[in-house]
């Protein structure tokens, strides 16, 4: 399984530079592992949250047996908080990959640590020549809005762009 190029960019961009004896991750909505599994190859101790049991079962089974180094949740993200959930100031990073729910973006940032990364890459509204993806704006960011959730936090890399799919991407640090 493939990671995101954003991830192995962001990885080596930032996250190795701030945390070279690797750390603890969080990633919200993972699916089938593919960000999880590649972080825990590197060493680092993640946990993956997402709702649906099918995709947890298949990101263990995807691990094998760096099972071990991942902690793996089955819970609705909708409702995500962190204090509730025990994971205020836990991670070093925590990312979320081509997942929106902008009502819980400020929990997200509750559970990084001081200095810790946000790596955030989802989809936003494209123009009408992109056939394919949501069209929801529920589920699409509007132009700069990922800069306008990220407030408070110290922007490293952000950008949007429009090639297959119209896309926003950000890695932002929490003060210390």
């Amino acid at each position: 399984m493939v990671p995101d190029p954003f991830l192995l960019q962001a990885f080596s961009k930032q996250i190795l530079p701030l945390f070279p004896q690797a750390g603890s991750a969080l990633d919200l909505a993972g699916g089938a592992g593919r960000h999880a599994i590649w972080l825990a190859k590197q060493g680092w101790k993640r946990t993956l949250i997402d709702i649906s049991e099918t995709g947890v079962e298949q990101a263990r089974q995807n691990a094998g047996p760096l099972a071990s180094h991942i902690d793996f949740v089955i819970d609705d993200l909708t409702r995500f908080q962190a204090s509730q959930t025990q994971f205020e100031q836990r991670f070093e990073v925590v990312m979320s990959f081509f997942y929106l729910e902008r009502k819980i973006f400020s929990e997200m940032v509750k559970t990084l640590r001081p200095g810790g990364l946000l790596v955030y890459k989802t989809l936003t509204l494209a123009p009408e020549k992109l056939a394919s993806g949501p069209k929801n704006p529920a589920h699409l960011l509007k132009p700069g809005e990922l800069l306008q959730l990220a407030d408070g936090l110290r922007v490293l890399h952000y950008r949007e762009e429009v090639a297959e799919k119209a896309t926003a991407e950000l890695v932002a640090r929490k003060q210390i």
